[in-house]
């Protein structure tokens, strides 16, 4: 049940050669998921020559494992956003967030690429009845430029027939897709703009100094004026002072057995939805009648099997009219979060860039990432520079995972208490009004 999902459905794909010669370019990408092949192709469309070098093949990490959901915004909060850099530079930083959005859109329509599956909007649902909370949520957000709007307790119900659920908060311009494709999709477009790309070819070592950095790989050397570490929890054996900067995180996806009828009865919303700011739970429809679900976040490896019943069970709990359900495909994927919860995008030393941290928005901000490391490497732009008060910070090492698990573990039963005080304030809430309801031929 490893993965097999995104495999089965994906376009084919071409084998690619191992690196087995020296190569002289202008760009070295070391890394083939989504962020490595956006740059790629983007350096390569404004006429650079471009190598890149995977340790094993097109998107086989997060890029092609996520849950594809394409949202604005970063892993961090707005709110802590403004208070590190200011309301302007914010509102910058979110408008970039949303122009990832559209460059995946955009790429997707323009060349009419296939097995991509795009479907509009993105729901976050709320288990607690904090509707002024919401409310004032979506006026501060659309104070920074955002697209959405609040959805009464009402709504949702009709959309997501779940007694768990209360107000939520509606991003009109997301979107979700099947990301194998679209990293496929990807590197077939990188390569077309004259990127050549090289699997099963790790990069051993790296020497960033002078003017031409050098890259040794098993079987051969390449050389570069402009090195792009795109290769995020992966760079550890290159780079392990950068790979140190980032706190893995580890979610569980499973696609269920075909569920039927019901399932388009109680999950009316097509769109992504999340029901939690943390791990758990992400979901929407697919193959039809199928639910893609994602949750339980790990700091450590952990063998997806024995994270099944998990997920089954906050499927039974959430949705109880689907009653048991079947999996089909189960796995697991990697993500690299950093301290301050921001990607890490820029030039690190002269002619040394970094594409890492994307912390669960890796579909948008690697679009922003490529582009504007492209720009930046071709055209001397200086937009990346919005990210430099996000630096590189130590993640804690084994100790920062053990707390951050500790965090997630302690605060689950503290939210579960509040969703039992919600649903109970809304069980009396409904008796109180059939109280003072006339009953008919009363009076």
């Amino acid at each position: 049940m490893e993965a097999g999902w995104y495999e089965a459905n994906s376009v084919s794909r071409p084998d690619r050669p191992r690196l087995n010669l020296d190569l002289d370019v202008d760009v070295c990408v070391i890394g083939a998921g989504l962020a490595g092949l956006t740059v790629a192709r983007e350096v390569a469309q404004r006429g650079w020559s471009v190598a890149v070098l995977e340790a094993g093949q097109v998107a086989w990490a997060a890029s092609g494992r996520n849950l594809g959901f394409v949202v604005p915004g970063f892993s961090e909060h707005i709110d802590g956003i403004i208070e590190r850099v200011g309301l302007d530079d914010a509102k910058q930083l979110w408008a970039l967030s949303e122009q990832g959005l559209d460059y995946v859109r955009r790429t997707i329509l323009d060349t009419r690429m296939p097995g991509v599956d795009l479907i509009n909007g993105w729901l976050h649902v709320s288990k607690t009845d904090n509707f002024d909370e919401l409310r004032a949520e979506v006026e501060r957000m659309r104070w920074i430029g955002a697209d959405i709007e609040f959805w009464p307790e009402e709504r949702v119900r009709d959309q997501l027939q779940s007694p768990r659920y209360f107000g939520a908060v509606h991003y009109r311009q997301a979107f979700h897709i099947d990301p194998y494709n679209y990293a496929l999709g990807l590197a077939a477009l990188a390569e077309k703009a004259g990127a050549r790309i090289f699997e099963e070819t790790p990069a051993v070592s790296l020497d960033p100094a002078g003017v031409r950095k050098r890259i040794v790989t098993p079987a051969g050397r390449v050389r570069a004026a402009h090195v792009v570490l795109a290769g995020n929890i992966h760079l550890g054996a290159l780079v392990p002072q950068l790979a140190a900067t980032l706190l893995p995180v580890t979610t569980f996806v499973m696609v269920t057995e075909p569920i039927g009828e019901i399932l388009h009865e109680v999950v009316r919303y097509r769109g992504a939805i999340s029901d939690t700011n943390r791990a758990d739970n992400h979901y929407r429809i697919v193959g039809g009648d199928r639910l893609q679900w994602s949750g339980r976040m790990r700091s450590w490896d952990a063998n997806p099997r024995l994270i099944a019943r998990g997920l089954t069970s906050d499927i039974r709990r959430t949705f109880p009219r689907l009653g048991k359900v079947g999996i089909a495909h189960l796995w697991r994927g990697t993500l690299g979060r950093t301290v301050h919860r921001m990607p890490q995008i820029g030039e690190i030393e002269r002619g040394v860039w970094l594409a890492s941290g994307f912390g669960g928005h890796g579909l948008n901000n690697t679009a922003i990432a490529g582009e504007l490391i492209a720009r930046g490497i071709v055209e001397g732009d200086q937009t990346w520079r919005l990210f430099a008060p996000y630096e590189l910070v130590w993640a804690g090492g084994m100790f920062g995972r053990v707390l951050a698990q500790g965090i997630y573990w302690g605060r689950r039963p503290v939210e579960r208490i509040e969703q039992e005080v919600a649903r109970y304030r809304a069980r009396a809430r409904a008796r109180k009004e059939a109280r003072l309801t006339p009953h008919k031929g009363s009076g």
